[in-house]
């Protein structure tokens, strides 16, 4: 019926909007429907008083009965339009499904009818089922709709509460951040918040880090400057001071200075490398000439402890990269086996070409090092024993410089306890290494 009432409906607008009845012929209305109506519809025509002056099944309709009170007429003067379902013709003596539309501005009102029988009924039914059809297709489509809008609504409420805590510097890691849909807004909404995050931890362990290395500084600046102070407090509350004992104390002194001027280089060194290398000059460098005057200046360290280096290296080893930072590799790690391999031991440096670049092995056969150090003696201050390492003069930053400088020339390195004793350093360097900048070691 639904169906039936717009199909007439629409018939009627589209005459109205096609026709002025005010100064159109039978005739012209005649041919009108013969070429626009479908077959068996009746249309007539109506003023608002009721009265017929057209109908293109009836030909004399200017005898038709007065039609005002006819119910889809009346549903039409009322509202604009009205239907009438099943209701038989008087004229026709058959049964018809009326559907009127008035026009105010015409002043007329136009119905139209079609027989309701058999054929009308299938070809109802059959645009029943599409309507059928198309409600469920409707249905199907507001729920797909409802439950995408949800998911979308609840993935961007939790980036709204994500957004809100990490405006005002609350805490992430509650509940309602933890989960989300499985779509893909959902995926990108967690990696976001898992970027941000990673984020704000490596934020917090960079401030972290920066605040114990400037409390690293400051009491390894403070002890040799305390001592330098007490030394020549002693010196200038006493002139009494035999010149023996003022010359020891001033040698102390002059030691402690020496301290203080390694670790003001160290540092510089690391910041340096943490700050990049955009004015660090590369160049290329024959490490067998470092090694050889590392050698020179350090053999008298070497025959007071009467410790022994041996160096087996291919000549003429050729790298382009930093100098001054590929000195301090060879130089660090020979100091370290000075000051902790021990008396009487053997320190052995050798190297072999692999692709791309060298590989080279440090070790001495000294004591070694416990497991638990291993993995830490790369960081900036760490000593294995505090106490012996300040006695002998060492900043705690000699390793770090060397992690950093062999990873800024294309190389890692790694520490281990050489079987039967002594410590061993594993590292390689390239050729041609691009000089980018490092991860700071902590």
């Amino acid at each position: 019926v639904i169906t039936l009432k717009l199909r007439l409906q629409s018939f009627n607008r589209e005459m109205a909007d096609a026709l002025d009845f005010h100064s159109i012929s039978t005739m012209e209305i005649s041919a009108y429907i013969k070429k626009h109506a479908t077959k068996d519809m009746r249309v007539t025509l109506v003023t608002s008083d009721g009265r017929v002056f057209y109908d293109n099944m009836h030909q004399n309709y200017r005898m038709m009965s007065n039609h005002r009170n006819r119910p889809e007429i009346a549903k039409a003067l009322a509202n604009g339009e009205g239907s009438t379902v099943e209701r038989k013709s008087r004229t026709m003596k058959q049964d018809y499904f009326y559907s009127a539309t008035f026009l105010p501005h015409q002043n007329i009102i136009i119905r139209s009818a079609l027989p309701y029988n058999d054929n009308l009924a299938k070809s109802l039914q059959a645009d029943q089922h599409y309507i059928w059809f198309a409600l469920l297709s409707m249905v199907v489509l507001t729920l797909v709709l409802y439950r995408f809008m949800r998911r979308l609504d609840y993935n961007i409420n939790k980036l709204k509460i994500f957004a809100t805590r990490a405006d005002h510097n609350e805490s992430l890691e509650i509940k309602d951040l933890t989960e989300f849909s499985g779509d893909e807004l959902g995926e990108i909404a967690e990696r976001i918040i898992k970027i941000y995050k990673r984020l704000e931890r490596t934020r917090k362990e960079q401030d972290t880090l920066k605040r114990q290395l400037t409390q690293n500084i400051a009491h390894e600046l403070k002890t040799p400057v305390a001592s330098i102070q007490g030394y020549l407090e002693t010196i200038t509350s006493h002139p009494e001071l035999k010149e023996s004992d003022r010359q020891l104390f001033l040698s102390h002194c002059l030691a402690q200075t020496e301290r203080l001027s390694s670790l003001i280089t160290d540092i510089s060194v690391l910041n340096k490398m943490d700050d990049g290398q955009a004015h660090m000059k590369v160049e290329s460098i024959n490490i067998n000439d470092f090694i050889e005057q590392i050698r020179k200046e350090t053999a008298l360290d070497f025959k007071k402890q009467n410790m022994h280096f041996e160096i087996s290296m291919p000549d003429a080893i050729i790298i382009n990269g930093v100098a001054s930072l590929v000195y301090s590799i060879f130089r660090n790690l020979v100091d370290n086996a000075i000051s902790y391999a021990g008396t009487g031991t053997t320190v052995r440096l050798a190297a072999n070409q692999i692709a791309g670049g060298w590989y080279f092995t440090f070790s001495d056969n000294g004591p070694g090092i416990e497991s638990r150090h291993l993995t830490r003696i790369f960081e900036r201050f760490y000593r294995v024993d505090k106490g012996r390492s300040r006695k002998k003069g060492g900043t705690g930053l000699g390793l770090s410089i060397v992690k950093n400088a062999v990873q800024l020339h294309g190389g890692n390195i790694t520490a281990s306890n050489v079987s039967g004793g002594g410590l061993r350093f594993d590292f390689n360097l390239k050729n041609d290494a691009v000089i980018n900048t490092v991860e700071p070691t902590p």
